[in-house]
């Protein structure tokens, strides 16, 4: 199906296009990137001084006495053990001491993707891609998708809602809407309101909403709070990125093959185009 510019009430919005498929369909806004959618919806352990066994500390050694080399190392047998006669030396005992605290050892580093460290993905959208993909894992292990294909539909769908323009709490700062879809636009179907304008603010017909821009219908079908504020709102990040994972995860497919993610994309835009897109994107985060 051929690319539809579409005009956007954003000053953001780049481009858009739609195709009816059974069940709804949905607008992308991804820049130049918009396409056709139908969418259903070792410690180094570091002491104070030695002490000596009466817990006085050990002094320097070269000057009032020799310091006994057996404390603080591992026991070691004496040289002269088993010889009759000669007495075993056994190490004094290591005093702890507060002023010189053994350091705490230093959480494992979390690595970061090249594609957040460069900036190609800002960072709060790497959360909620993140933690849709985590929260699935959890819930629904047989899918296994993988956080690179929601942050590659994330990208098609919105550019990263212009680039994580977003709160803390993942709530875009400017609602992103597509189109009206009244058939003025060529390859778009009319779709009359579902919502009463609740979540598009068109009463007569529907616009696909937020980030992964869904339908009103698809949403209240799908509609899952990621950020755990008691409310889904599909104009949030991690709402949105939730949604669209439990939405490509509900028909029981395997994301953990090619075949698997495939078929999972294509049930949110019918194009293999699109498909070829998301995970050209996947693969590159």
């Amino acid at each position: 199906m051929g690319k539809h510019c579409k005009p956007s009430n954003t000053s953001k919005w780049m481009a858009t296009a739609m195709v009816p498929v059974a069940g709804g369909l949905v607008a992308t806004a991804a820049g130049a990137d918009a396409h056709t959618v139908g969418i259903k919806f070792l410690v180094d352990k570091t002491t104070g001084p030695e002490a000596s066994n009466d817990g006085t500390p050990a002094q320097t050694p070269g000057k009032h006495r020799t310091p006994d080399r057996t404390i603080g190392t591992q026991a070691k047998a004496a040289p002269n053990a088993g010889v009759e006669g000669v007495a075993n030396i056994t190490p004094a005992p290591r005093l702890s001491n507060p002023a010189f605290p053994p350091p705490v050892q230093a959480a494992a580093a979390v690595s970061t993707p090249s594609a957040v460290a460069t900036g190609e993905i800002p960072v709060i959208n790497y959360k909620a891609y993140k933690n849709a993909a985590d929260t699935m894992a959890r819930t629904t292990p047989g899918c296994g998708i993988p956080w690179t294909i929601i942050g590659g539909i994330g990208r098609v769908e919105s550019h990263h809602a212009n680039m994580g323009d977003a709160n803390a709490d993942g709530t875009l700062k400017t609602p992103i809407y597509g189109p009206t879809l009244d058939g003025s636009l060529g390859g778009n179907e009319v779709i009359y309101d579902t919502d009463g304008g609740a979540l598009d603010g068109d009463s007569t017909y529907d616009r696909a909403v937020g980030p992964m821009q869904f339908l009103p219908s698809t949403w209240k079908m799908f509609a899952t709070d990621g950020n755990g504020d008691g409310k889904a709102d599909p104009q949030n990040l991690y709402d949105a990125a939730l949604t669209t994972a439990k939405y490509l995860c509900s028909e029981g497919v395997n994301m953990r093959t090619d075949d698997g993610q495939t078929r999972a994309i294509l049930r949110y835009n019918q194009s293999y185009e699109y498909v070829s897109d998301v995970r050209g994107y996947a693969r590159n985060y």
